[in-house]
Protein backbone atom coordinates (compact mmCIF):
# COMPACT_ATOMS: atom_id res chain seq x y z
CA UNK A 1 0.00 0.00 0.00
CA UNK A 2 1.40 3.41 -0.96
CA UNK A 3 1.74 6.14 1.67
CA UNK A 4 0.86 9.41 -0.04
CA UNK A 5 1.71 12.93 1.07
CA UNK A 6 0.69 15.96 -0.95
CA UNK A 7 3.85 17.57 -2.23
CA UNK A 8 5.19 20.92 -1.15
CA UNK A 9 6.32 23.56 -3.64
CA UNK A 10 4.29 22.84 -6.75
CA UNK A 11 1.85 24.70 -8.98
CA UNK A 12 -1.30 23.45 -10.66
CA UNK A 13 -1.48 24.06 -14.39
CA UNK A 14 -4.00 23.60 -17.20
CA UNK A 15 -5.11 20.15 -18.40
CA UNK A 16 -4.48 18.71 -14.92
CA UNK A 17 -0.72 19.24 -15.21
CA UNK A 18 1.45 20.32 -12.28
CA UNK A 19 4.82 22.04 -12.13
CA UNK A 20 7.17 20.86 -9.39
CA UNK A 21 9.41 23.63 -8.00
CA UNK A 22 11.50 21.50 -5.71
CA UNK A 23 14.64 20.77 -7.73
CA UNK A 24 16.48 22.22 -10.72
CA UNK A 25 14.48 20.13 -13.19
CA UNK A 26 11.25 22.00 -12.37
CA UNK A 27 9.32 19.16 -13.99
CA UNK A 28 5.95 19.73 -15.61
CA UNK A 29 4.09 16.49 -14.87
CA UNK A 30 0.91 15.32 -16.55
CA UNK A 31 -1.76 13.27 -14.72
CA UNK A 32 -0.62 9.71 -14.07
CA UNK A 33 3.04 10.58 -14.64
CA UNK A 34 6.01 11.02 -12.33
CA UNK A 35 8.85 13.53 -12.28
CA UNK A 36 12.47 12.77 -13.16
CA UNK A 37 13.06 11.66 -9.56
CA UNK A 38 10.56 8.81 -9.98
CA UNK A 39 8.99 9.37 -6.55
CA UNK A 40 6.63 12.31 -7.13
CA UNK A 41 3.44 11.56 -9.05
CA UNK A 42 0.60 13.64 -10.46
CA UNK A 43 -2.59 11.94 -9.32
CA UNK A 44 -5.68 13.60 -10.80
CA UNK A 45 -4.04 17.04 -10.87
CA UNK A 46 -2.44 16.89 -7.41
CA UNK A 47 1.25 16.21 -6.89
CA UNK A 48 2.09 13.60 -4.26
CA UNK A 49 5.28 12.30 -2.70
CA UNK A 50 5.23 8.50 -2.88
CA UNK A 51 8.08 7.98 -0.38
CA UNK A 52 6.90 9.94 2.63
CA UNK A 53 7.76 7.97 5.77
CA UNK A 54 9.26 5.10 3.78
CA UNK A 55 12.89 4.70 4.83
CA UNK A 56 14.83 2.44 2.48
CA UNK A 57 17.90 2.82 4.68
CA UNK A 58 18.64 4.22 8.13
CA UNK A 59 21.35 3.92 10.73
CA UNK A 60 23.84 5.71 12.94
CA UNK A 61 26.97 7.20 11.35
CA UNK A 62 29.87 9.32 12.53
CA UNK A 63 29.25 12.85 11.31
CA UNK A 64 32.65 12.61 9.61
CA UNK A 65 31.20 10.03 7.21
CA UNK A 66 28.91 12.62 5.57
CA UNK A 67 31.63 14.03 5.31
CA UNK A 68 31.22 16.93 7.73
CA UNK A 69 34.60 17.52 9.36
CA UNK A 70 33.85 20.97 10.82
CA UNK A 71 30.28 20.49 12.05
CA UNK A 72 30.06 19.02 15.55
CA UNK A 73 33.13 16.79 15.00
CA UNK A 74 33.18 13.55 16.95
CA UNK A 75 29.38 13.28 17.19
CA UNK A 76 26.97 10.85 15.54
CA UNK A 77 24.20 11.42 13.01
CA UNK A 78 21.04 9.38 12.57
CA UNK A 79 20.99 8.86 8.80
CA UNK A 80 17.88 8.19 6.70
CA UNK A 81 17.05 7.87 3.00
CA UNK A 82 14.27 6.83 0.66
CA UNK A 83 14.46 5.40 -2.85
CA UNK A 84 14.82 7.73 -5.81
CA UNK A 85 17.11 10.42 -7.21
CA UNK A 86 16.96 13.35 -9.63
CA UNK A 87 20.38 12.42 -11.11
CA UNK A 88 21.33 9.40 -13.22
CA UNK A 89 25.01 9.10 -12.36
CA UNK A 90 26.59 6.14 -14.13
CA UNK A 91 29.09 5.77 -11.27
CA UNK A 92 26.65 6.02 -8.32
CA UNK A 93 27.79 3.91 -5.39
CA UNK A 94 24.27 3.87 -3.89
CA UNK A 95 22.56 2.94 -7.17
CA UNK A 96 20.70 -0.03 -5.64
CA UNK A 97 18.47 2.40 -3.75
CA UNK A 98 18.89 5.67 -5.66
CA UNK A 99 17.92 4.15 -9.02
CA UNK A 100 15.30 1.76 -7.63
CA UNK A 101 12.09 2.26 -9.57
CA UNK A 102 9.98 0.37 -7.03
CA UNK A 103 8.53 2.41 -4.17
CA UNK A 104 9.72 0.41 -1.19
CA UNK A 105 11.03 0.91 2.31
CA UNK A 106 10.19 0.49 5.97
CA UNK A 107 7.47 2.68 7.47
CA UNK A 108 9.22 5.17 9.73
CA UNK A 109 7.39 8.36 10.64
CA UNK A 110 9.12 11.68 11.35
CA UNK A 111 8.25 11.24 15.03
CA UNK A 112 9.91 7.83 15.05
CA UNK A 113 13.04 9.13 13.32
CA UNK A 114 13.46 11.88 15.92
CA UNK A 115 12.77 9.46 18.75
CA UNK A 116 15.39 7.00 17.47
CA UNK A 117 17.92 9.81 17.09
CA UNK A 118 17.33 10.88 20.69
CA UNK A 119 17.45 7.35 22.06
CA UNK A 120 20.83 6.79 20.40
CA UNK A 121 22.35 10.08 21.52
CA UNK A 122 22.72 11.47 17.99
CA UNK A 123 23.59 15.15 17.77
CA UNK A 124 22.03 15.42 14.32
CA UNK A 125 19.84 13.77 11.72
CA UNK A 126 21.35 13.42 8.25
CA UNK A 127 19.23 13.11 5.13
CA UNK A 128 21.64 11.18 2.96
CA UNK A 129 22.54 8.05 0.92
CA UNK A 130 20.13 9.12 -1.86
CA UNK A 131 19.28 12.72 -2.77
CA UNK A 132 17.32 14.31 0.12
CA UNK A 133 15.66 16.85 -2.16
CA UNK A 134 13.45 14.16 -3.65
CA UNK A 135 12.07 13.20 -0.22
CA UNK A 136 11.78 16.84 0.82
CA UNK A 137 8.40 16.56 2.58
CA UNK A 138 9.69 13.72 4.76
CA UNK A 139 12.92 15.59 5.50
CA UNK A 140 11.16 18.89 6.18
CA UNK A 141 8.63 17.47 8.63
CA UNK A 142 11.33 15.47 10.41
CA UNK A 143 13.74 18.40 10.60
CA UNK A 144 11.09 20.66 12.11
CA UNK A 145 10.42 18.13 14.88
CA UNK A 146 14.14 17.54 15.38
CA UNK A 147 14.88 21.23 15.93
CA UNK A 148 12.18 21.41 18.56
CA UNK A 149 14.11 18.67 20.38
CA UNK A 150 17.48 20.41 20.00
CA UNK A 151 18.71 18.04 17.28
CA UNK A 152 20.51 19.45 14.23
CA UNK A 153 19.71 18.56 10.61
CA UNK A 154 22.09 18.06 7.70
CA UNK A 155 21.67 17.37 3.98
CA UNK A 156 24.13 15.34 1.94
CA UNK A 157 23.04 16.64 -1.44
CA UNK A 158 23.96 16.97 -5.09
CA UNK A 159 22.91 20.61 -4.72
CA UNK A 160 20.23 20.45 -7.40
CA UNK A 161 17.50 22.10 -5.33
CA UNK A 162 15.68 25.36 -5.92
CA UNK A 163 15.96 28.61 -3.94
CA UNK A 164 12.34 28.06 -2.92
CA UNK A 165 13.21 24.72 -1.33
CA UNK A 166 16.17 26.25 0.50
CA UNK A 167 14.03 29.14 1.69
CA UNK A 168 11.45 26.74 3.09
CA UNK A 169 13.82 24.44 4.96
CA UNK A 170 16.50 26.94 5.98
CA UNK A 171 15.07 27.59 9.48
CA UNK A 172 15.65 23.90 10.27
CA UNK A 173 18.62 22.92 8.07
CA UNK A 174 21.88 23.50 9.94
CA UNK A 175 24.48 22.13 7.53
CA UNK A 176 24.89 20.66 4.07
CA UNK A 177 27.51 18.68 2.26
CA UNK A 178 27.21 19.57 -1.42
CA UNK A 179 28.67 16.85 -3.64
CA UNK A 180 30.22 17.82 -6.96
CA UNK A 181 31.14 15.22 -9.55
CA UNK A 182 33.94 15.89 -12.00
CA UNK A 183 34.50 19.41 -10.61
CA UNK A 184 31.13 20.67 -11.86
CA UNK A 185 32.18 20.50 -15.52
CA UNK A 186 28.94 20.87 -17.56
CA UNK A 187 29.80 18.32 -20.26
CA UNK A 188 30.69 15.73 -17.66
CA UNK A 189 27.35 16.21 -15.89
CA UNK A 190 25.48 16.00 -19.17
CA UNK A 191 27.19 12.81 -20.32
CA UNK A 192 27.50 10.88 -17.06
CA UNK A 193 24.81 12.29 -14.74
CA UNK A 194 21.98 13.11 -17.16
CA UNK A 195 21.98 16.78 -16.14
CA UNK A 196 21.75 19.45 -18.82
CA UNK A 197 22.65 22.48 -16.68
CA UNK A 198 24.83 22.82 -13.60
CA UNK A 199 23.91 26.42 -12.79
CA UNK A 200 21.20 25.42 -10.25
CA UNK A 201 23.92 23.85 -8.07
CA UNK A 202 25.91 27.06 -7.85
CA UNK A 203 22.75 29.09 -7.29
CA UNK A 204 21.77 26.73 -4.46
CA UNK A 205 25.18 27.08 -2.80
CA UNK A 206 24.93 30.86 -2.85
CA UNK A 207 21.42 30.70 -1.43
CA UNK A 208 22.54 28.34 1.35
CA UNK A 209 25.31 30.74 2.28
CA UNK A 210 22.87 33.66 2.37
CA UNK A 211 20.60 31.65 4.64
CA UNK A 212 23.40 30.83 7.10
CA UNK A 213 23.53 27.10 6.42
CA UNK A 214 26.96 25.68 7.21
CA UNK A 215 28.52 24.28 4.02
CA UNK A 216 31.18 21.73 3.23
CA UNK A 217 31.96 20.86 -0.40
CA UNK A 218 33.04 17.52 -1.83
CA UNK A 219 34.34 16.83 -5.32
CA UNK A 220 34.51 13.30 -6.73
CA UNK A 221 37.44 12.95 -9.14
CA UNK A 222 36.27 10.46 -11.77
CA UNK A 223 38.93 9.17 -14.21
CA UNK A 224 38.05 9.28 -17.88
CA UNK A 225 36.34 12.65 -18.00
CA UNK A 226 35.94 14.02 -14.49
CA UNK A 227 39.63 14.38 -13.71
CA UNK A 228 40.57 17.47 -15.70
CA UNK A 229 42.69 20.08 -13.97
CA UNK A 230 41.14 23.21 -15.51
CA UNK A 231 37.55 22.59 -14.27
CA UNK A 232 38.95 21.62 -10.87
CA UNK A 233 40.85 24.89 -10.51
CA UNK A 234 37.78 26.80 -11.74
CA UNK A 235 35.62 25.14 -9.07
CA UNK A 236 38.16 25.90 -6.33
CA UNK A 237 38.31 29.55 -7.41
CA UNK A 238 34.50 29.76 -7.39
CA UNK A 239 34.31 28.30 -3.87
CA UNK A 240 36.87 30.79 -2.58
CA UNK A 241 35.12 33.75 -4.19
CA UNK A 242 31.52 32.85 -3.33
CA UNK A 243 31.73 30.72 -0.18
CA UNK A 244 35.07 31.75 1.29
CA UNK A 245 38.52 30.23 1.64
CA UNK A 246 37.61 28.77 5.05
CA UNK A 247 35.07 26.42 3.42
CA UNK A 248 36.03 22.77 4.09
CA UNK A 249 36.75 21.12 0.73
CA UNK A 250 36.95 17.33 0.31
CA UNK A 251 38.61 15.76 -2.74
CA UNK A 252 37.19 12.25 -3.08
CA UNK A 253 38.74 9.21 -4.67
CA UNK A 254 36.53 7.35 -7.14
CA UNK A 255 36.12 3.57 -7.16
CA UNK A 256 34.42 1.75 -10.06
CA UNK A 257 30.69 1.28 -9.48
CA UNK A 258 27.34 0.71 -11.19
CA UNK A 259 27.66 1.23 -14.97
CA UNK A 260 31.03 2.96 -14.78
CA UNK A 261 33.43 0.08 -14.26
CA UNK A 262 35.79 0.45 -17.19
CA UNK A 263 38.10 2.83 -15.32
CA UNK A 264 40.42 2.16 -12.39
CA UNK A 265 40.14 4.08 -9.13
CA UNK A 266 41.50 7.61 -9.09
CA UNK A 267 45.32 7.56 -8.92
CA UNK A 268 46.56 8.84 -5.59
CA UNK A 269 49.17 11.00 -7.31
CA UNK A 270 46.36 12.90 -9.07
CA UNK A 271 44.54 13.47 -5.80
CA UNK A 272 47.72 14.79 -4.21
CA UNK A 273 48.27 17.09 -7.15
CA UNK A 274 44.73 18.46 -6.87
CA UNK A 275 45.12 18.83 -3.08
CA UNK A 276 48.20 20.96 -3.65
CA UNK A 277 46.46 23.01 -6.33
CA UNK A 278 43.49 23.72 -4.02
CA UNK A 279 45.79 24.64 -1.15
CA UNK A 280 47.94 26.90 -3.32
CA UNK A 281 44.81 28.63 -4.62
CA UNK A 282 43.87 29.66 -1.09
CA UNK A 283 41.55 27.05 0.41
CA UNK A 284 42.51 26.65 4.07
CA UNK A 285 40.92 23.28 4.86
CA UNK A 286 41.43 20.72 2.09
CA UNK A 287 40.95 17.01 2.71
CA UNK A 288 41.33 13.78 0.76
CA UNK A 289 38.53 11.23 1.03
CA UNK A 290 38.61 7.47 0.38
CA UNK A 291 42.38 7.58 0.89
CA UNK A 292 44.06 6.17 3.98
CA UNK A 293 46.57 8.93 4.59
CA UNK A 294 46.27 10.59 7.97
CA UNK A 295 48.06 13.76 6.88
CA UNK A 296 45.20 14.60 4.53
CA UNK A 297 42.46 13.63 7.01
CA UNK A 298 43.66 15.88 9.84
CA UNK A 299 42.56 19.48 10.38
CA UNK A 300 45.27 22.11 10.72
CA UNK A 301 45.16 25.67 11.99
CA UNK A 302 45.78 28.00 9.02
CA UNK A 303 47.56 30.44 11.34
CA UNK A 304 50.03 28.33 13.33
CA UNK A 305 49.87 25.17 11.16
CA UNK A 306 49.51 22.88 14.16
CA UNK A 307 47.16 19.88 14.17
CA UNK A 308 43.85 20.85 15.71
CA UNK A 309 41.96 17.61 14.95
CA UNK A 310 43.80 14.34 14.44
CA UNK A 311 41.77 11.69 12.61
CA UNK A 312 42.08 8.12 11.48
CA UNK A 313 39.31 7.40 9.04
CA UNK A 314 36.09 8.49 10.74
CA UNK A 315 37.61 8.31 14.22
CA UNK A 316 38.89 11.38 16.06
CA UNK A 317 42.10 10.67 17.97
CA UNK A 318 42.62 14.14 19.46
CA UNK A 319 41.03 17.58 19.33
CA UNK A 320 42.77 20.85 20.17
CA UNK A 321 39.98 23.40 20.03
CA UNK A 322 38.85 25.89 22.65
CA UNK A 323 35.37 26.51 21.34
CA UNK A 324 35.97 27.71 17.77
CA UNK A 325 39.53 28.79 18.53
CA UNK A 326 42.82 27.04 18.01
CA UNK A 327 44.10 25.77 21.35
CA UNK A 328 47.66 26.71 20.41
CA UNK A 329 47.44 30.24 18.95
CA UNK A 330 43.86 31.36 19.63
CA UNK A 331 42.94 31.89 15.97
CA UNK A 332 39.18 31.73 15.29
CA UNK A 333 38.34 28.84 12.97
CA UNK A 334 35.44 27.77 10.79
CA UNK A 335 33.92 25.11 13.06
CA UNK A 336 30.48 24.55 14.54
CA UNK A 337 30.71 22.97 17.98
Amino acid sequence: MRMLKEAYLYEKREMGAVKCNLCGWRCTIMPGKRGVCGVRENIDGTLFSLVYGKAISYGIDPIEKKPLFHFHPGTTAFSIATVGCNFRCEFCDNWVISQNKEISGESLSPDQVVSMAKQNGCRSISYTYTEPTIFFEYAFDTSKLAHAEGICNTFVTNGYLTPEAIDMISPYLDAATVDFKGSGEPEFYKRYCGINAVSPIFEALEEMRRRGIFIEVTNLIVPGGGDKRAPFVKLVDWVIEHLGGETPFHILRFFPSFKYTRQEETPERLLLDFWQAATDAGLKHVYLGNVRNQKYENSYCPSCKKTIIERWGFEILSMNLDGRRCHFCGAELNFVL
